[in-house]
């Protein structure tokens, strides 16, 4: 019961948007670390590599790495975190792949904003 008796208080817009606030919970998502970018698989090359276009507007030559060889199942579309090659920048390896879920949470992060949505 509130203060009023049986009575339900009205509430003001700011106390309304407080409760949404608080009502939001928290995305737990994999975030990209220093050097990692997010993109997304535009060509599968054959074998382990695929063309990848990254939120810096590159495309680069991606490969699966032997211990998520059989983790990921990648097709032309999907969200992936990569992390490009020290020692040449137009190479790189596939980290994670995204799932429906997250991607809704990156696109709402606007983390795919460089990358135009051709899918």
């Amino acid at each position: 019961m509130s203060e009023y008796g049986d009575f339900e208080e009205i509430k003001t817009e700011e106390q309304i948007e407080k409760e949404k606030e608080e009502q939001k919970v928290p995305s737990r998502i994999r975030m990209p670390r220093e050097g990692q970018l997010i993109g997304i698989v535009i060509e599968r090359l054959g074998g382990k590599r695929m063309s990848v276009k990254t939120t810096d507007n590159k495309v680069r030559n991606c490969r699966v790495p032997g211990k998520f060889r059989r983790k990921f199942w990648l097709r032309e579309g999907n969200i992936v975190l990569i992390e490009p090659w020290p020692d040449d920048n137009t190479k790189g390896d596939v980290v994670y792949q995204y799932r429906p879920a997250e991607i809704i949470q990156i696109k709402k992060k606007n983390l795919l904003s460089n990358l135009k949505d051709e899918f």
